[in-house]
């Protein structure tokens, strides 16, 4: 099969862990042996990332700066994606017979400069405070902040992605058999003017979104979201709980589930397992990668 994998921001970099290298190559060189046990399986892999911590720790490192020096995020964007791909792609490259080729590539995302999105800032970036040092930080800076969990983020504008120019490059790379990297952090939003020319935009695009809408352009088989918890459940955090095995993307829509880092995950599951009759997702934990394919772990939404 051609798999889509998502890797979440929690499987490469736990809550509250410190934004160090060695922590994040750590768990990167674990990400890697998973995806390398899909590829040994059979299958062809597309890899995407998260980069929620990365881009906003770059961001308040530039706030150091003058305004009129500070990167924008679709450059931050870049910097991550170059960043985290570089190190998928080296622990990929050890984990794999040398003979696989590995290729990791900066995505452009294209968005709608109209977006609601624009208006609405709601995407979680950087690292998590307490309320107080939240609204101190966002009062200097001039951020919108949201609740995430018990503790509070920076949000930034998230608009839906359109289209992918790049998927010419990457159906070149699948036809060669090489594992590929791209659309990290949820790519590079750009935005083109009526003459078709683009330029970048201060956006993060949601991961989740980007890779669905990926795994639907070249004609994935499935998605894969690998993150740091077992299962979709159902009534989550009550005493109801419980993991939900299978659903079709009509039903899995109807259930409580709780809102938060989960629920992007199903909605965009559900935006590709309707693509299709054949196409379907799964949810689950990054050690369970095989066996969320294979319909024993996770869930497997259809």
């Amino acid at each position: 099969m051609l798999i889509v994998i998502a890797l979440g921001g929690n499987a490469l970099l736990k809550r509250g862990e410190p934004l160090t290298m060695e922590n994040q190559r750590i768990n990167t060189k674990v990400a890697a042996k998973a995806i390398a046990e899909v590829i040994s399986a059979g299958h062809q892999v597309v890899v995407t990332h998260g980069n929620g911590p990365q881009v906003g720790l770059l961001a308040l490192q530039g706030a150091a700066y003058k305004p009129d020096e500070a990167y924008p995020l679709d450059v931050l964007g870049a910097e991550t994606e170059g960043m985290i791909g570089y190190l998928i792609e080296q622990e990929l490259e050890n984990a794999l017979p040398s003979d696989r080729q590995v290729a990791m590539l900066l995505t452009q995302i294209e968005v709608n400069p109209d977006d609601p999105a624009f208006e609405d800032p709601s995407k979680p970036v950087g690292p998590i405070y307490t309320k107080e040092e939240a609204e101190k930080i966002a009062a200097k800076r001039g951020w919108s902040i949201a609740a995430d969990g018990d503790s509070y983020r920076r949000v930034v504008p998230s608009p839906n992605p359109v289209s992918i120019p790049d998927i010419p490059i990457i159906e070149l790379l699948l036809k060669n058999n090489v594992v590929v990297i791209c659309a990290g952090g949820g790519g590079i939003p750009i935005v083109r003017d009526k003459e078709g020319k683009s330029t970048g935009i201060e956006a993060v695009i949601d991961k989740d979104k980007a890779s669905a809408l990926l795994a639907k352009k070249i004609g994935a088989d499935m998605l894969l979201m690998l993150t740091d918890v077992d299962a979709v459940y159902e009534n989550f955090g009550t005493a109801d709980q419980s993991p939900i095995k299978q659903a079709s993307a009509a039903e899995i829509r109807l259930m409580s589930l709780a809102k938060g880092s989960m629920q992007p995950k199903v909605l965009a599951a559900c935006d590709f397992a309707s693509s299709s009759i054949s196409a379907k997702a799964g949810i689950g934990s990054l050690k369970d990668a095989l066996k969320i394919i294979g319909g024993i772990s996770g869930t497997l939404i259809f």
